[in-house]
């Protein structure tokens, strides 16, 4: 296998992505403010990003810190459509390409030098043809790792190229704020910072075992290794991904354990149509919550048996959430998120027998046709008749 010590891990993020697809599909609300969402923001454009505007932040929020944007539902099937289409230019550029979200991935061109020229050059020409072929704008950071590549995308925001060479990677990484390591939080900077620690060099100059001491076996000497620009990951390309998420911001409006439930309900049913789309069963479900005071919580149940039925995921599911329902209570609640995870073919796993004769695979299968002839709203639960689904976000591609 050929093996590269030069800059040639590209990583590609688009730009704003949904803003920028609403604002490529109507010409007027290009070089204007645009947010993704009415109660939640789920995008913005970098026009309403420049005016304090963050994604996540509650409509009413952004609207007086923006009152001039254009707010836009949004329309995920055309973000879906959007993504694909990008994905297809990211493998016309190489085989070695791997997803990490709907809009961005890594890329290795490390073997293409003789027939498609310098990382660089690469890099420039997967820009054009994304524009020309997608119409969108999209950042590529290019460096030796994987990190770096990601660190450098997000420093070259937006729309631009930025490429990090060997000899001059600590010379860029350690100037940076420490919030640039992959995995700093806000809890993790405020750790930092209350040690007096604001750049990525200055972490460098600690010894691992004194990180250690502060954050933790594993979250210290991962930071060291990455002050350090040491990550020996591969981009990987051949392995199916173990978990699929969706999730939907809820804005600090008080949320009733009815209506929790609802969305609860409604992302349950999303994910296992895209469960049994994908051919894959799950063992665990993981709960994720985010709280009016930024902090975040999961919960997670692994079931007996590997299963793509909404019955079994939905009472797991909908058990996490009421033994979580006091901290929700107590805390508030912002955002609500579902994962799958231990992932599966559903051709490598024995299901168990029987299958129940009111529901089960059988059910879900006739529903998942209904849906894909006649549209996701065709059919829907009796618990969710008269309200407002909402939007879940994917966290990964399909």
């Amino acid at each position: 296998m050929f093996v590269s010590t030069g800059a040639t891990i590209l990583h590609a993020d688009l730009d704003a992505f949904y803003a920028s697809v609403e604002q490529r599909d109507d010409a007027a609300l290009r070089g204007r403010p645009v947010i993704v969402g009415g109660g939640v923001v789920l995008a913005c454009s970098y026009e309403a990003k420049r005016l304090g505007v963050r994604t996540a932040m509650g409509g009413r929020q952004a609207l007086r810190l923006c009152p001039h944007a254009r707010v836009v539902p949004p329309r995920m099937s055309a973000y879906s459509t959007a993504s694909k289409a990008v994905f297809e230019v990211f493998r016309d550029t190489t085989p070695l390409v791997e997803a990490l979200s709907i809009d961005e991935a890594f890329l290795d061109v490390g073997g293409l030098r003789k027939i498609a020229g310098a990382p660089a050059d690469i890099a420039a020409k997967l820009r054009a043809d994304v524009l020309a072929r997608v119409g969108l704008p999209i950042t590529v950071g290019v460096a030796r790792t994987k990190f770096l590549a990601k660190v450098a995308s997000g420093v070259a925001k937006p729309d631009g190229l930025l490429v990090v060479e060997p000899d001059g990677e600590l010379a860029f990484l350690h100037p940076l704020p420490v919030e640039r390591l992959w995995g700093v939080g806000k809890v993790t900077a405020a750790k930092l910072h209350d040690a007096g620690l604001s750049t990525v060099g200055e972490v460098a100059e600690l010894a691992e075992t004194a990180l250690v001491s502060m954050l933790g076996r594993a979250s210290g000497r991962h930071l060291h290794a990455l002050a350090h620009n040491r990550d020996p990951r591969r981009v990987n390309t051949g392995r199916r991904r173990r978990s699929m998420g969706s999730q939907r911001a809820l804005g600090r409006r008080e949320r009733s354990p009815d209506e929790l439930d609802q969305m609860l309900v409604s992302i349950v049913d999303r994910l296992c149509r895209r469960l049994r789309g994908a051919h894959r069963v799950c063992r665990t479900v993981v709960l994720r919550l985010r709280f009016a005071d930024f902090s975040r919580a999961t919960r997670s149940r692994t079931m007996v048996q590997a299963t793509d039925e909404t019955t079994a995921i939905l009472i797991t599911a909908r058990t996490l959430l009421r033994d979580a329902l006091p901290m929700i209570a107590e805390r508030g609640i912002t955002l609500i998120g579902l994962s799958l995870s231990n992932l599966d073919n559903d051709n490598a796993v024995q299901l168990a027998l029987p299958f129940d004769e009111h529901g089960g695979p059988a059910l879900d299968i006739a529903l998942d046709r209904l849906r894909d002839r006649y549209g996701s709203k065709a059919v829907t639960r009796a618990v969710l008749l008269g309200h407002d689904p909402g939007i879940s976000v994917p966290l990964l591609p399909d």
